[in-house]
């Protein structure tokens, strides 16, 4: 029998987390990170959850605590974001929760007093060779891997992801036979650091508004207007208020404050095959050295059950450049590559996409 964390948020998965580990007969303790305070910055509505995680608390007659990381989620997921919309790049803030917050700070002040701490996450974990690695879910639209992928060994090595092997279809078959009281509760579509506050309403309300032109990048040709190139991502094809498309976001100048767009589904402007890629995190260790610079590996570049097939390659400089077999969709500079072993099993790490060597320095435009 082990000393567990368990995170809960009041949805049905971390729920069936502790239905499962209650069976197994370990000695649970529960808790709910707050990370948003009543008419704050980034409060989450967060009564209705508090509620139901107290009522998965009564029904296993285990201990709820709630703890609060608002300020420390303020001072990094949130000043993150907003420093990488500002500067034109497309932020990762789920990915950055859960490294400083849940697997950060809640570590550091609650979790160290356990065993392990568990989690809803759809992952696995394998030991290969004596070591351990972050490892794909079975249910391939649910993996949530690229929301991991840059969490250090060190909390790895103290987490458990008990949903990995089973399917989301299951999860939810589970709840109803355990008779949870949030078994037939929607799945939360909130991003982390915004819960339901909309994502634009936030931007706005800290960046502000400046209007520029909105360009057909083939002919230059003003279309339309726009109301700050911080709303704006490289392949975004939603939201953009044109008629006669699709129209793709495909390049932005940051310093003119003009967003490119091309249209149709089969512009070749939102593709491209190479990717720069700094920051590089390696989990478990990296599969590149100077004696063996290049490797093959699956990645993705966004939240999607698909993968791309290419060759990772490690430069002079330690920074890393993608070749894909593949056409890649919407490579947005300050978003992350998720890299994967070649047969998709293992999460190998992840770095942040960049600007190609020729526009790093100098040049506004993305």
């Amino acid at each position: 029998m082990a000393k567990i964390a368990v995170l809960i948020s009041g949805g049905v998965d971390s729920a069936v987390v502790v239905d499962i580990l209650h069976k197994q007969g370990h000695d649970l303790h529960l808790f709910y990170i707050r990370i948003g305070m009543d008419n704050d910055e980034g409060d989450c509505s967060a009564e209705e959850d508090i509620e139901m995680c107290t009522l998965i608390a009564h029904k296993y007659n285990l201990p709820l605590k709630v703890v609060s990381l608002h300020q420390e989620y303020w001072d990094n997921v949130m000043e993150y974001a907003l420093r990488t919309v500002k500067s034109g790049l497309t932020p990762h803030p789920d990915m950055m929760c859960n490294k400083m917050i849940k697997f950060g700070f809640f570590e550091q002040r609650w979790g160290k007093d356990f065993d392990k701490t568990a989690t809803g996450h759809y992952a696995s974990i394998v030991e290969k060779e004596g070591k351990l690695y972050l490892a794909t879910a079975a249910d391939p639209v649910k993996d949530q891997t690229d929301f991991l992928a840059q969490i250090s060994y060190d909390q790895l090595s103290h987490l458990i992801f008990p949903l990995g092997d089973l399917p989301k279809a299951e999860v939810r078959k589970r709840a109803s036979l355990a008779q949870l009281p949030n078994a037939a509760r929607k799945d939360s579509q909130g991003i982390c650091f915004l819960g339901k506050i909309n994502y634009n309403d936030f931007i706005e309300r800290h960046l502000g508004t400046k209007k520029g032109p909105v360009i057909e990048i083939e002919t230059g040709k003003k279309i339309g207007e726009h109301k700050g190139y911080w709303f704006y991502t490289i392949g975004q094809r939603k939201g953009l208020g044109l008629s006669g498309g699709p129209w793709f976001v495909v390049k932005k100048n940051i310093r003119d404050n003009v967003v490119y767009v091309s249209n149709g589904y089969g512009t070749t402007k939102q593709y491209g095959r190479i990717i720069s890629v700094e920051e590089m995190h390696w989990i478990s260790g990296s599969p590149l050295s100077e004696e063996s610079p290049v490797a093959a590996v699956a990645f993705k570049t966004r939240h999607t059950p698909e993968f791309h097939q290419g060759t990772i390659r490690l430069l002079e400089d330690r920074s890393c450049l993608i070749e894909s077999e593949s056409d890649v969709q919407g490579i947005a500079p300050g978003q992350f590559a998720i890299i994967y072993s070649p047969d998709r099993r293992l999460c190998l790490g992840s770095g942040m996409i960049s600007l190609p060597d020729r526009k790093r320095h100098g040049e506004a435009s993305i």
